[in-house]
């Protein structure tokens, strides 16, 4: 997130030149804030869920792109991605947020 700039601003923007997609996004998600969830440092992760438009591509500092199915994802994934994307799955199934 840039200085100035709001979060959901800085989703769409990241969103853009990472993946080159236009994303609308639907709502927030979750905040992800476990001071151990990335050993470079304490980091706070801001998750909505969207929709997006365009072709995806790797850009900025994204090495690659890709569209992947619950039972198709990359393994490893980093940092707790994993965790974020389960929790994603489980909201909508059963529409249960994750605990904060």
């Amino acid at each position: 997130m840039d200085y100035g700039e709001t979060v959901a601003d800085a989703a769409r923007r990241e969103a853009a030149e990472e993946t080159g997609l236009t994303v609308t996004l639907r709502e927030l998600f979750s905040v992800y804030s476990d001071p151990q969830r990335d050993a470079r440092g304490h980091t706070v992760s801001i998750v909505y869920i969207a929709s997006a438009d365009g072709t995806p591509h790797a850009a900025d500092d994204a090495a690659d792109v890709g569209i992947f199915a619950e039972n198709g994802l990359p393994v490893p994934l980093a940092f707790d991605h994993g965790r974020i994307l389960e929790d994603y799955f489980v909201y909508r199934r059963t529409g249960r947020r994750p605990a904060a």
